[in-house]
């Protein structure tokens, strides 16, 4: 592993796909891809806690995948709950602060206590924090954003990018500076369309539960070797 540790980016975002592939491709359920990839999604918040990135966001539950079948999607809402309701001592050792970003009203109410408590169970550790999408969409974001703003009787000609940004679902985390994709599809999937305007992409065919820590160091170096402009020229 080269590394660089002073040139680390301070966000990373993942889309975590390829589970039900990765299942279907050892003729298991879909359900043991998903319970594959949380093991793999807790290495590689473990990996990026030790290599001291500052920002990590998981695309966990898409406003789209509803639209899976029930039995899958009250799989992956257990899933959620067992992993929030049984690593606070992982959080508490790696000092990991939870967040959420989504329509958390959306969510079943078990889901939403779960989630309320593992926030509040972290909020004054002071490494990491982890920003996890469940029930989350880019656009979906986009409009809650908006009618906050209209709630609160926002002035236009007081309402810039910050302000904006304030009324997205994460205004403690900077812009993404890398987004990473596994699965082997290459498209943004409704993912973080506010917190990416300049973020690195990196795409990878590997299905999600057999992403290596490796494989995510050689992503971390594909980033720093990349020229960024931000849209001026060098």
């Amino acid at each position: 592993m080269s590394i660089d540790k002073q040139n680390l980016p301070l966000h990373v975002a993942i889309t975590m796909d390829g589970n039900g592939r990765w299942a279907q491709a050892k003729n298991l359920p879909r359900t043991s891809g998903h319970n594959e990839g949380l093991h793999v999604a807790k290495r590689i918040v473990k990996a990026s806690s030790d290599l001291g990135i500052k920002f990590l966001t998981l695309y966990v539950f898409s406003t789209e995948n509803w639209k899976r079948a029930q039995q899958e999607v009250g799989f992956l809402m257990n899933l959620i709950h067992s992993h929030l309701c049984g690593e606070l001592n992982f959080y508490k050792k790696n000092k990991i602060k939870i967040n959420h970003i989504g329509d958390f009203k959306g969510l079943p109410e078990s889901v939403q206590k779960d989630i309320a408590k593992a926030i509040e169970d972290t909020k004054d550790f002071t490494g990491m924090t982890v920003n996890l999408a469940i029930n989350y969409g880019g656009r979906n974001e986009i409009v809650r954003g908006i009618k906050k703003i209209v709630d609160n009787n926002i002035k236009s000609e007081n309402i810039d990018e910050k302000l904006v940004s304030q009324y997205m679902d994460m205004p403690e985390s900077p812009d993404v500076d890398l987004l990473i994709r596994t699965g082997g599809e290459k498209r943004l999937s409704n993912y973080l369309l506010w917190h990416i305007p300049y973020a690195e992409q990196v795409y990878t065919d590997t299905l999600w539960p057999d992403y290596s820590n490796e494989e995510f160091y050689s992503n971390i170096e594909i980033f720093q070797h990349r020229n960024r402009r931000f849209g001026a020229e060098k």
